[in-house]
């Protein structure tokens, strides 16, 4: 198993905003503290390990003879050539077989979460070490993809980028539509549409781009920095 860090770009809600700490509690822990909660949530255990987020750029290695310095730099140029924005309202949604938080309505392709995403995957690959063939094979998200999915995963390491781009931050584990696990399915969804309820009718902005780091191979995930968007 690689135990080289893994460096992701993640948006989260402002650290003040209701949202991030509903999130938290949620899955039962912060990122940005690694705080614990007593009793995790039932059904939850993988998106605990990453942390409350959404992501822009997926979880990558370092390519060698890379520096993490290079990566938070380019990271931060991106952050200071891009204006902050207000967010599209967000509800609690299935995805596949998941439950999480995702926009109320469609975004466009010109939608600037969109293209901020986009951008991020463009401009930080170049320090992105490219997945040995094992372990794009190993990757769940390998089965069952389109041509041009296939074709994203080969180039940039992940088949949910650019047109296949889904904004999400993910609340459950995968739960397949089997009984019990359906059940749980939406015994969840209906949980999370209360309890995000209050923090979801509040004005939020996309204001910073998050590195989350995975110090070792199946180390949680931690918040290590927030770049505020300054363009």
């Amino acid at each position: 198993m690689n135990a080289a860090p893994r460096y992701a770009i993640y948006w989260t809600p402002p650290p003040a905003h209701p949202l991030w700490r509903a999130g938290c509690e949620w899955l039962g822990r912060d990122a940005a503290d690694g705080s614990q909660h007593a009793t995790p949530r039932a059904a939850t255990a993988t998106p605990r390990r990453y942390g409350f987020h959404a992501t822009l750029k997926p979880p990558l290695r370092l390519r060698s003879g890379q520096a993490p310095d290079a990566l938070l730099d380019a990271a931060h140029r991106l952050a200071r050539e891009t204006p902050a924005f207000a967010m599209p309202p967000l509800s609690v949604q299935t995805l596949a077989d998941f439950v999480a938080l995702r926009p109320a309505v469609p975004l466009d392709a010109d939608h600037p979460l969109r293209r901020l995403a986009d951008a991020c995957v463009r401009a930080l690959d170049p320090w992105r070490a490219p997945p040995a063939g094992d372990e794009l094979l190993r990757r769940d998200a390998q089965r069952g993809l389109s041509p041009g999915q296939g074709e994203l995963l080969q180039r940039w390491g992940y088949p949910h980028v650019f047109e296949h781009w889904r904004f999400h931050m993910t609340l459950s584990d995968s739960l397949p539509s089997d009984a019990p696990d359906d059940a749980l399915r939406q015994q969840l969804l209906v949980e999370a549409t209360r309890f995000f309820a209050a923090a979801l009718e509040l004005p939020l902005t996309c204001d910073a781009l998050c590195v989350f780091v995975e110090a070792t191979a199946g180390a949680p995930f931690m918040l290590a920095h927030r770049f505020m968007l300054e363009g």
